[in-house]
């Protein structure tokens, strides 16, 4: 007999039991959709985590206060006043650095169209559009000969424009009340939403560090200093030379602690992607369970099927069928029931992923190495599972097989 006249046999043996047959396929369906689900949520968290990590700035690196000593008291992260706009000067010499903002943080109650709103402000230099890669929706960003005028001009997150026009009119040209300093409105940023951290990226107000240095917070010194690399490859490099160039304005020795803190975010995106690959890992385990008990669940089915099949067995060998023959009826009988499974959980599996991006708001990634390893997996299990009850079918003694009651 050839191999497509005993696929025929095997596909109507099957067919004859119908709902046995599914039923014996369920195992390897769940264990192939959870796969084909866990795989995709992982892959999902991943990229979730890179681009919100990513969104936070291009190459980024943030430069804090760190801490002094005053009166032998340690006064904690960010007591330290002594990052200053001429550090940021400095560091944009760099070779690998491709951009420096200054950062003044402030929060306080804006006032316009009859309306006001309690939000943060940040002073910042026309270079955080780039460095945070964050575009505008309407309008222009403040220059460079603002930043040296001081000018009182400003640019909105949406969320401000949405809490004082909520009528959708655009605020561009016209006034907002800072601490009761009238600013400009120039533009508005484009909608960014949640960052990693839940907070809402769009409550803000941009302004020109040099003016909230002079009209908000009256120091000299800044909070927070933004540098970009030019090149992900460079930024543990750049993060060497910042450090570095800091010591020597700051005049810090050898034997005495920064002053200031690098931080840098790549770190982070490696360590949460690293997270998300060790649950992806255990959740794919998980799911490789179930495929092994639907493989048991074959064999179960499968020796049922050699005990009730038995005279038949016996009067095919009697008739001349060779034990190959039999051997491989049941094995592909096996490989059917495991494939058609597989083929099935892949469906679900997809269509498990995208209901999670729809209602659970997950990005869906199902990577084609993935669907073809769960087919291949449920296959061979197929295989490894169905080879004993085909085996014991082949060796059985026809004399004994046709007097089986």
């Amino acid at each position: 007999m050839n191999v497509l006249a005993i696929f025929k046999v095997a596909g109507r043996a099957l067919f004859r039991n119908k709902v046995r047959s599914l039923l014996t396929m369920l195992g390897i369906i769940i264990g192939v959709a959870a796969v084909i689900v866990t795989v995709s949520i992982g892959v999902g968290a991943q990229q979730s985590v890179s681009a919100q990590i990513n969104g936070l700035g291009s190459n980024l690196l943030i430069i804090l206060p760190g801490s002094v000593t005053q009166g032998g008291a340690r006064t904690g992260s960010g007591g330290a006043s002594t990052l200053t706009p001429a550090d940021g000067l400095a560091l944009a010499k760099l070779p690998h650095v491709a951009a420096v903002s200054p950062q003044v943080n402030a929060r306080a109650q804006v006032i316009a169209n009859g309306s006001n709103w309690a939000t943060s402000i940040s002073g910042v230099a026309p270079s955080y559009t780039f460095i945070r890669t964050w575009p505008l929706s309407s309008g222009l960003f403040f220059s460079d000969t603002d930043i040296a005028a001081s000018a009182k001009v400003c640019v909105l997150g949406q969320t401000v424009v949405d809490n004082l026009w909520p009528d959708g009119s655009s605020p561009v040209g016209k006034t907002l009340l800072i601490r009761n300093v009238p600013f400009t409105i120039i533009g508005v940023l484009k909608a960014r939403g949640q960052s990693a951290t839940g907070q809402d990226q769009d409550d803000t107000v941009l302004i020109p560090f040099s003016s909230a240095l002079e009209r908000l917070t009256g120091g000299t010194t800044i909070g927070t200093l933004l540098v970009s690399a030019d090149d992900t490859s460079t930024i543990a490099l750049v993060q060497s030379e910042v450090t570095q160039l800091l010591e020597q304005r700051h005049r810090i020795t050898a034997s005495q602690p920064d002053d200031f803190t690098v931080r840098n975010l790549q770190d982070i995106a490696n360590a949460a992607s690293a997270t998300a690959a060790v649950m992806e890992y255990l959740l794919a385990g998980v799911a490789a369970v179930s495929l092994v008990v639907g493989g048991i669940g074959i064999m179960n089915i499968m020796l049922v099927s050699v005990t009730e099949r038995t005279r038949e067995i016996g009067l095919r060998i009697a008739v001349g069928a060779r034990s190959l023959t039999i051997l491989m009826q049941f094995l592909i009988e096996a490989v059917l029931l495991s494939s058609a499974g597989g083929a099935i959980g892949i469906a679900l599996g997809a269509l498990g992923s995208i209901g999670v991006a729809v209602f659970g708001g997950w990005p869906m990634v199902i990577p084609p190495a993935a669907v073809f390893v769960a087919f291949a997996f449920s296959a061979l299990t197929g295989i490894f599972f169905g080879y004993y009850p085909a085996s014991q079918a082949a060796k059985m003694n026809p004399i004994e097989a046709l007097r089986f009651e």
